[in-house]
């Protein structure tokens, strides 16, 4: 069966001397590794491996077999052809962060269309967006991506629950008993993110380097609580190192 969708490249492996493996976001079908025969042959009057690269967005024509593992592409062109996010580093650094949470956290095989929706928006704006406004987007990613899950954040943060508590998954009363804790202005700060339904007010959240990092922890280890294959995400290191 043949069947047009977009989708979003998550990762591509050297496959022999001139292929690819791809495992790819798809509108469609969810996440679905294709082969991608002869296309880094030295032959080819054209290389279009680089269309591969994670972040991507590709209009594709695929077959589909249900139950094979390694799907094929009969055609692919650019969806969405990116401004600056390949080449600034701090965007770029962003970009592989979300795509590497989205390789780790998705199920494969799974249609996931309102996910794949929000994401290929995402992309788009932080393409879009000044470098010095997208600090606060990793914050957002993770937090909209527990929720399109099913990980979400219980409660909200008001008077009678100040506490963001990782072992209670959410806002309570009492401080909590074991670490991690979060102060009081953390927790102010990650409601902001939470509520925030508009990518272009997360530029309106102040929010230092230093106060990044530790929701950013907090919230990878309230994955690690619902989730054993979100494993340790590399690319967060690097985003730590340029990210202020």
């Amino acid at each position: 069966m043949l069947q047009n969708t977009k989708g979003i490249v998550l990762r591509s492996v050297k496959y022999g001397e001139t292929s690819l493996i791809c495992t790819i976001f798809t509108g469609y079908f969810g996440v679905q590794s294709y082969l991608i025969q002869g296309i880094r042959s030295t032959k080819s009057k054209s290389n279009r491996s680089g269309l591969f690269q994670p972040a991507t967005m590709l209009e594709l024509v695929v077959y589909n077999k249900p139950q094979t593992n390694l799907q094929r592409i009969k055609e692919f062109q650019l969806a969405y052809v990116y401004n600056s996010l390949q080449e600034e580093i701090v965007k770029n650094s962003i970009a592989l962060f979300s795509v590497e949470l989205l390789l780790r956290l998705l199920p494969e095989h799974a249609p996931m269309s309102e996910l794949f929706d929000f994401s290929i928006h995402y992309f788009q704006e932080l393409d879009k967006m000044p470098v010095s406004d997208v600090a606060n987007f990793p914050l957002y990613f993770i937090i909209h991506c527990s929720r399109f899950l099913g990980y979400d954040i219980k409660g909200n943060y008001s008077a009678e629950t100040p506490h963001l508590n990782l072992h209670e998954g959410g806002f309570t009363h009492n401080a909590p008993a074991l670490s991690p804790y979060v102060s009081d202005e953390d927790t102010k700060v990650f409601e902001q993110v939470l509520q925030a339904n508009d990518i272009a007010a997360l530029k309106e959240i102040d929010m230092n380097a230093a106060m990044r990092y530790r929701l950013l922890d907090w919230h990878m280890d309230f994955l690690h609580q619902h989730t054993q294959h979100l494993g340790n995400i590399k690319s967060l290191a690097v985003l730590q190192a340029i990210l202020h």
